[in-house]
């Protein structure tokens, strides 16, 4: 029996290391493709004027038709591109702590920290990382230096352009939402600042059919903080959706 196969698309700045401990609860179950952006992990540099077809092309190229396409932050933003323009390459589509339609407040938020990051990228990483790992985080010390590390090797210039793309292109792509027809799935951590649950609901509202999840207790690193529960979420999707032979 073939297995399906799942693509994975990390989030801005980060890089497909990100998804280690999750896919120690796929495999061998699955067949996981994992993908990285332009201007991430070990993909050419972005170009500053980057857009969000132009991230969901490049990964387009690698996606084998019949695909679950797994996206995360601004991944998930990519996968939705993908499951709008690319059917045919989706099988189904999971949101993974995605925006969604900011409100104008939503919107000046990570406008700000857009500013920072061009201000002073090092304390932006530091901001991220307090923001994902809280004092008393039950992630492992070496997995939030590894978080930190990632973080630090970006190039500014491509962190800063596809930063943009995650701070605006949630309304680029939100009038095109109802016209996803791929199964689709929100899930998002019920502590997470950036990426709320109502944001997934919004999401699910707006997506023909599409159910949403809320992990509680968690915060926006998922696949990192909570592996094990983002995978039976993942699981109970796919075995629904999937049709193998």
């Amino acid at each position: 029996m073939s297995r399906a196969r799942i693509a994975l698309i990390h989030g801005v700045g980060l890089d497909g290391s990100m998804w280690g401990p999750l896919r120690e609860f796929l495999e061998p179950e699955y067949d996981i493709q994992v993908l990285e952006l332009l201007g991430h992990g070990t993909r050419e540099a972005a170009p500053e004027d980057v857009t969000l077809a132009g991230l969901a092309a490049d990964v387009a190229e690698r996606l084998e038709p019949g695909t679950h396409v797994v996206g995360f932050s601004l991944g998930a933003l990519v996968a939705q591109h993908l499951a709008r323009f690319r059917p045919d390459l989706v099988a189904s589509l999971v949101s993974v702590a995605s925006v969604c339609d900011r409100t104008e407040q939503e919107h000046a938020a990570v406008m700000m920290r857009l500013a920072s990051a061009q201000s002073d990228f090092p304390a932006t990483v530091e901001a991220s990382i307090l923001r994902w790992y809280p004092e008393g985080s039950p992630v492992p010390a070496e997995l939030v230096e590894s978080t930190r590390e990632v973080l630090l090797r970006n190039d500014p210039r491509s962190f800063l352009a596809c930063y943009r793309v995650f701070a605006t292109a949630d309304a680029e792509i939100a009038p095109e939402l109802p016209r996803i027809t791929v199964p689709s799935h929100a899930v998002t951590g019920e502590l997470d600042p950036g990426s709320t649950p109502e944001m997934s609901a919004r999401l699910a509202a707006a997506v023909p059919g599409c159910t949403y999840s809320v992990i509680s207790g968690a915060r926006h690193m998922m696949p990192v903080e909570r592996p094990q529960e983002l995978a039976n979420t993942l699981t109970a999707f796919f075995k629904e959706h999937s049709h193998v032979d």
